[in-house]
Parts: structure tokens; sequence; C-alpha cells
């Protein structure tokens, strides 16, 4: 069992626009999160994961990079991110950045250079071709909707972009422009930050040749996947990153990976691979998405008997192999009580219990800013309301396609983006103390009942509840580091585990439903003593007997003995 600090740490994801602004632009900045850090440290986080605060056109939400080197303005300076950091040191907290190696802004300086014409030294830092027969190089299709083409027409040909037009993707084929991306790293790591979440690193490395997907149906473009991400290149660019730049300090690196199973995410974290420390896996973020090819918009209704399965292979697959990053909700993923747990009669229990969920599991839990007091989905009725690009291009092509405008924003009020990305709501005053000024999205109406300061002051609230949740982790070593073994696997409505480290277990039963469900006490562990340990109920009188009626969204966790 190799013992580190990051496996045993609790991370929190701040979406920097949406979570504190202090100079009363509407929009969230550096000093906001400092002047949160209590907060947090009282919470019980360790290490704090900045979405991307770099000079930016804001056209995907700072995910588009036209300076690595510099703070965002509308976030405040460098002096700001120093103090920042200097801070959450001083409170033995860590700052782990966000970083773009993908792609950049189309308003970077290499891109502007690399698109003045064919012949540019930095044209080869980004991936152009030649239309082929009037058409586009090839038949991929933009995670964003359309080609992951866009026309130049000063030099008559094409730049390659997964995501937005606004975010021509790099050429890790070009070896002065890794060697770049080397220096930048390493200039954040000598400044102090303690980590990076990579963004979109599955997809650095293209097919060779980036030849046509099948395309049996003859569409103008097609889903790619295949041929853009998790292709073995991947993972000799990765190694080559870690040896050169990683490996020389001590700090904790997660990669976003989509499309890869826990077999294929050994091959980014197994502890003898060195590149990675962990990734975000997506198999249960797509359960509740229709799997007729028609993506995340349409939806599903996802079972517990689906949950289980793919979380427990990754629990199985990478114990004692690698690590595993664990989360429910993020700035790209709707709100978790409202996804997976009931957001209107059992918002509080609910939440209690998919924190329970998280904070139980072998790998590092990371909690999305505003879990903690169950904040929900906004779910706007206007278009107008949202701002995110994938949601407003999603509704832009359904309205081409003719669907019914009341279904596309049924799609969007559940799936959206912007769910996760309204302001967080620090208590019942204007605009839920986010802001003094017009907040850049509308803040959640139920912010009045919903906010940080009315569950601070409720000793039974969510808030508390991760805050008892986050201490018994850190008391309990067989949560952090030990072995998980399903129970009850069959069963519907029931989730149940066990987690060993030598002589210590701990048992966890969730029920993650509304219903009422009977749980018979598993037969391999009677005669044993149980320590009832936390529950987000209190428990009746019988409620210690070998046949246990569970409560809507009822968790309990003992520790046996």
């Amino acid at each position: 069992m190799n013992e580190t600090w990051w496996k045993e740490a609790a991370v929190y994801e701040i979406y920097p626009v949406s979570f504190m602004d202090t100079n009363g632009d509407g929009k969230g900045d550096l000093r906001g999160i400092m002047s949160k850090l209590d907060y947090l440290k009282d919470l019980g986080i360790d290490v704090i994961w900045i979405c991307p605060i770099y000079e930016s056109p804001g056209k995907d939400n700072g995910y588009d990079i036209s300076d690595y080197y510099a703070i965002n303005p509308e976030f405040g300076t460098m002096e700001d991110f120093d103090d920042l950091l200097q801070e959450a040191h001083a409170r033995g907290m860590k700052i782990m950045m966000d970083l773009v190696l993908n792609h950049t802004s189309d308003q970077h300086p290499w891109f502007k250079e690399s698109k003045s014409s064919t012949d540019n030294p930095k044209r080869s830092f980004y991936i152009w071709r030649k239309g082929v027969n009037g058409l586009y190089p090839n038949n991929w299709e933009s995670y964003f909707s359309g080609s992951v083409w866009e026309m130049d027409p000063e030099t008559d040909e094409y730049y390659m972009h997964l995501y937005s037009k606004h975010q021509p993707d790099l050429n890790w084929r070009n070896e002065e422009m890794v060697h770049e991306l080397y220096q930048m790293i390493r200039w954040w790591l000598e400044k102090g930050v303690d980590g990076f979440r990579f963004d979109a690193i599955a997809h650095i490395v293209k097919a060779k040749g980036l030849p046509d997907a099948d395309n049996p149906q003859h569409l103008p473009v097609v889903r790619a996947y295949q041929l853009f991400s998790n292709l073995e290149k991947v993972h000799f660019m990765l190694k080559k990153l870690n040896k050169e730049v990683l490996m020389d300090y001590d700090i904790m690196t997660v990669g976003e990976t989509s499309g890869l199973g826990p077999e294929q995410a050994l091959e980014y974290v197994g502890d003898q691979r060195h590149e990675l420390n962990m990734v975000f896996q997506f198999e249960h973020m797509t359960l509740d998405s229709a799997s007729n090819g028609t993506g995340k918009w349409e939806s599903r209704a996802w079972t517990l008997l689906e949950l289980k399965k793919v979380m427990s292979r990754w629990q199985t697959t990478l114990h004692n192999q690698g690590w595993n990053a664990n989360y429910l909700g993020n700035h790209d993923q709707p709100r978790a009580v409202s996804r997976f747990g009931n957001d209107k009669q059992y918002r509080v229990q609910s939440a209690k219990m998919l924190a329970t969920f998280m904070l139980t599991l072998e790998g590092t839990p990371y909690i999305y800013q505003g879990e903690e007091i169950g904040m929900t989905n906004a779910a706007f009725d206007q278009i107008g309301d949202y701002r995110d690009v994938e949601t407003l291009n999603y509704y832009e092509q359904s309205h081409l396609q003719g669907k019914p405008i009341d279904q596309t924003m049924q799609a969007i009020q559940a799936k959206s983006r912007d769910n996760a990305r309204t302001p967080m709501q620090w208590d019942d005053g204007p605009q839920a103390g986010f802001t003094t000024g017009e907040p850049w999205i509308k803040v959640n109406p139920n912010y009045t009942d919903v906010n940080v300061a009315s569950a601070m002051k409720d000793p039974d609230s969510i808030y508390h509840y991760y805050k008892r949740m986050l201490s018994l982790r850190k008391t309990h070593k067989a949560l952090i580091y030990g072995e998980y073994k399903l129970l009850l696997p069959l069963d519907p409505d029931l989730y149940v585990y066990t987690r060993t480290l030598e002589q210590d277990t701990i048992l966890v039963i969730l029920n993650f439903f509304d219903d009422t469900p009977v749980m018979e006490w598993p037969k391999t562990l009677r005669g044993m003593s149980r320590d009832l340990l936390i529950s987000n109920y209190d428990l009746p009188p019988d409620a210690e007997g070998d046949r246990i009626e569970l409560r809507p969204y009822e968790a309990r966790v003992y520790r046996l003995s």
C-alpha cells in the first residue's frame, strides 16, 4: 500500500466566475476565493482545484487560453494569484490548476502567427489541412456539433478544433511546441502550485493521417472518438511529460479521459506507468444518456444495478494497482442531487446519501462547489438565460432540425452545463451574496432556501453532514486504502459494500430511492459487533436488528469488529 498525501486529500472544485465576486462586476474573482479559504478549511478541504483563470477571450468559459502565463483580468492579477497561493498554503491547503494542453484560444499569439501564412514557423504548432474535393479534410464531428474543421480564407486551408472553432487543436507531433508547453508547466510548478487537472488530455494525439471515420449513413460529419481519444501514443507523450517535468515535484495530477474503462485507465494511472496519478472516468456520467447515438441530450432512466456495475469495476480493477478520482458532479455536469438524488421531496436526505457514497469509495473525492449545501439544477425556462456554448449550439441545431422547442428546453433543463455554473449561493440576500452587481448568469431562484449561511446555522444541514463525513474519512484509513467489496449485487434499491483494511472493516448501506426497502443483514457479517459511525437519519431503537427497514435515501456507515 503506497500512502501519499493526494490519496488522503479531499478536493474542492471551484468554477471561479461563479464562486465569489469582490469587485461588483458580476463575475467571481481570485480575491473572492481568498475570502472563502477559512470556509473551505473549516469544511475539511485539503486541495482547491481552480478551473482556468488564464487570460482568455471567454468563448468557452476560460478553456480557450490566449496566454498561459497571464491571469485573466476579470479574475484579478498575478499578484492576486500569488497571494491566494500563499494564503492557501498558510492554512495547510494546496492549489491545483486546471490546464488545457489539447488546444488554445484562436487569440493565442501562436495561432495568430500560425494562420498568418502557410510557411510561418508556427504553422505546424496547430493542425492544418487542405480540403478534399471541395469538402472538409475528413468527416470528424466536433464535440460542440458540426465539423472539427474551420476554413481560414486567408491561407485557403482548414484548421482542426475538436471543440469550438475558437479552440484550435495543438499539434503534439511538433517537438518545439511540446517543449514550449513543458517550459510553461515548469514555470507554474516553480511558482508553487501543487498539481494540475489536465483538460481533454486523452485527445492530444490524433490518428496518423487523419482518416475518415466509418460512415455507413453517409452523413456530413460523424463521431470519430476512436480516432482522437486514448490513442497509444498519448501514453508515450505523458511518460515523456512526467520524466521531463512532473516527476521533479511532489504534486498531484488528474487527467480528463472520456471513453475508457478501468482496464484502459490503468494504462494512465498504473503505479508502474509513471504518467498520471488518477483520471476522471465518465462511464457513470453516461448512464442516463440514450445509447442510440443521439448523445447526452436525450435522457433515459438509469438503474442502480448499472451504477453498481460501473463503480464496482473501477473500484476493484484499480485497487492496489492505480487510483480512482471519485465525483458525481463538476462544471460540465448537471447538479448531482438533481441527477442522482431527489431535489424536490428529499433534497436534504438524498444529498447526504450521495455525500456518503462519494466519501466512502476508494479514491480521491472531488466535491464541486455548492454540493456541500445541496445546490440543484437551475432549469431556466428561457434559452436567453443560458450562456454555455454547447447548450446554445444544441438549441440552434435542434431548431434547424425542427424539434419542438419544449422538448429541446426539457433536455437543456436536465443536462445543460449551466446547471452547475450558476452563482454560489452564500446567503439569502440580493444575488445570493455572490455579487453586489449583476451576475454574469442568473442566480438559481431557490437561493433564499438553499444557501451557505442558513446551512451553517442548522446543525442537521447537508453542510454539517459533509463536515462530519470528511472528518470520518480522515479518521478511518480503511475509508481511504481499504479494499472495496460489493454486497447484495442484485438488489435494485440498495447499494451496500464494505471497505476493509487489515482488521478494520467499514460497512456502507445506501438507499438510492424514495421507497422503504428491507435489508437482511448479510449472513457473512452476523455475529460481528457494529458501531454506527454516521447516518443521515436519527435511528429508531430497533435499528440494530438483522432485518432493517430503510427510509427514503437513507445512508448508514458502520464499523464492524
